[in-house]
């Protein structure tokens, strides 16, 4: 039996649960960008500007465990274990972050800071590359 075009264009686009984790990955990428912001605001003298940098740093932090539960939910829903993989380092080396400028440890807070930015930006790139659909069963 031949599969139509429709029918396999239609088993790869981007199921909910892969627009529920797009979604996450997306507000995670647009809140985590503002960080480097009010850490160079702070720089530049306006000491307001840390106060910013920690309630962002709570923001992003709250983003990332939930983009982690939405990476669950594209493991089971649509068996893909990449996802959860990617967010799951993300969000330690985030909270490994989060807690060096919690200590005032800038040696390892600020490199840190840069690997997630970077590395969040390309999975935001990777999500919306190609649609998130449901990989099939292996064959038993």
């Amino acid at each position: 039996m031949v599969a139509s075009p429709q029918g396999a264009a239609a088993t790869l686009r981007t199921r909910p649960a892969g627009w529920v984790y797009r979604a996450a990955v997306t507000a995670h990428a647009a809140a985590i960008i503002g960080q480097p912001v009010f850490a160079g605001v702070y720089l530049t003298g306006d000491f307001d500007a840390l106060r910013w940098h920690a309630t962002g740093a709570d923001v992003v932090t709250s983003i990332g465990y939930a983009q982690l539960v939405a990476a669950v939910a594209v493991w089971v829903r649509l068996r893909r274990a990449e996802p959860f993989l990617a967010t799951l380092a993300v969000v330690a080396a985030e909270t490994a972050q989060y807690f060096a400028g919690l200590e005032g440890a800038l040696w390892l807070h600020v490199p840190l800071g840069v690997m997630t930015v970077a590395a969040l930006v390309v999975q935001f790139i990777a999500v919306w590359l190609r649609p998130l659909a449901r990989r099939e069963a292996p064959d038993a």
